[in-house]
């Protein structure tokens, strides 16, 4: 998400600035709601001085990008500024309104985050919630020594005359190595993946429409 600074007066150009605004109000009277965002994050970025109107106008073009969240703060950005002495403070109530339903539908769907943003399979795990690596307790060898025979592969016994007698390790069958016991020999471990922290999804830049499902159960994050 954007954030700004209205005070910032890093570069206090007000002509420049004007001149973008009424640039980026141009494109969203054309409906060019793309252009005009591009032209908004170019004076937010540029540490300019910000107009107090501006924010209305960023959230009004965020609502017609259904970026609903976005919008939703810079909506609220407005109206601390400017309360009700604001230009477009009708406006902005009225957009205020609009944005209710699909910000609900937002936070009631279980394909998204709460910005709105759809979860797709991670790309990692593709989606199974672990992930393989090389096994650190046989150091990727698939054994390890006989806890039994302590790698020997041999075990000593007394017998009835108190003589030691030495046998073959049945654990082991004489070898002194057994198979790992997390890894199963396989020399890979499973692990929780660590892109996904397990929950087999991440999310994508595409702002989802609340229709489908995804191929495998998660919880919905970011709540």
């Amino acid at each position: 998400m954007v954030t700004f600074s209205v005070h910032a007066q890093v570069k206090p150009n007000l002509g420049t600035v004007n001149r973008m605004m009424n640039d980026a109000k141009t494109q969203m009277d054309k409906g060019n709601y793309e252009s005009a965002n591009v032209i908004f994050r170019q004076i937010i970025e540029g540490n300019y001085t910000i107009p107090q109107e501006m924010p209305y106008y960023f959230a009004e073009t965020l609502y017609h990008l259904e970026q609903y969240d976005n919008s939703a703060n810079f909506l609220k950005k407005y109206l601390e500024i400017n309360r009700s002495g604001g230009d477009h403070f009708e406006a902005a109530k009225a957009l205020e309104n609009k944005l209710a339903e699909p910000l609900l539908a937002i936070r009631s769907c279980q394909l998204c985050d709460r910005k709105g943003y759809r979860y797709e399979p991670c790309s990692k795990c593709h989606g199974e919630k672990i992930t393989e690596k090389s096994c650190q307790f046989c150091k990727s060898r698939g054994e390890v020594g006989c806890t039994t025979c302590m790698g020997s592969g041999l075990v000593t016994r007394r017998n009835v005359f108190n003589i030691i007698e030495y046998h073959e390790c049945a654990k082991c069958s004489n070898t002194g190595r057994t198979i790992c016991p997390v890894c199963e020999g396989t020399k890979q471990e499973l692990i929780t993946c660590m892109v996904c922290k397990g929950n087999g999804t991440q999310v994508s830049d595409q702002l989802c429409d609340h229709i489908g499902e995804i191929n495998h159960t998660h919880e919905k994050i970011g709540n």
